[in-house]
């Protein structure tokens, strides 16, 4: 709920904000044993299927951009650092190990 507040008249205005989103169905096809275990699922969570699939794809969706994003920073990152090796490796393996 969203509250104005006018200067000219000391009055509260409220004002409810209700976003609707637009959903289209599709047909999604899973075995049986799946979907029972889904259906139970989804009432031990007080929601329906297409409910607990919603969040759910909603849930790995944010995680992937989450991922992508971290991802694109921490390579911005690595492409500023200069550890003065010229692209040479003057290094061996045996070098940094102790056998």
């Amino acid at each position: 709920m969203l509250l104005i507040s006018t200067h000219l008249r000391d009055t509260l205005i409220d004002v409810e904000v209700i976003l609707v989103k637009e959903y289209q169905n599709i047909t999604l096809s899973l075995p049986k044993d799946l979907l029972i275990k889904v259906k139970h699922l989804a009432i031990d969570k007080n929601t329906s299927v297409s409910g607990l699939l919603s969040k759910t794809l909603e849930e790995l969706i944010n995680k992937q951009y989450t991922y992508e994003k971290a991802k694109k920073h921490h390579l911005s990152i690595l492409g500023k650092m200069d550890l003065n090796t010229n692209g040479n490796i003057v290094w061996k393996r045996e070098d940094l190990y102790d056998r």
